[in-house]
């Protein structure tokens, strides 16, 4: 499980999959979290703007973060 360093208060969902690395560009996360495969704190998210806060985890094919 990797950690992410947020600098502020949230980031969207899609920004952060972006920046952890989870996924390889912005189109790619937000098709990923439209089709549900993204869980948030291990439940199905599908809104590209949910706001995530310091800790909680994302996890999307295999690969989780917590944000920190």
């Amino acid at each position: 499980m990797d950690e992410f360093k947020l600098s502020g208060e949230t980031i969207d969902l899609v920004q952060l999959l972006k920046a952890a690395r989870l996924c390889g560009t912005g189109g790619e996360a937000k098709i990923v979290i439209e089709e549900g495969l993204v869980t948030v704190d291990g439940e199905v998210e599908t809104r590209k703007r949910c706001k995530i806060r310091r800790d909680q985890t994302v996890e999307y094919n295999g690969e989780s973060v917590t944000v920190v």
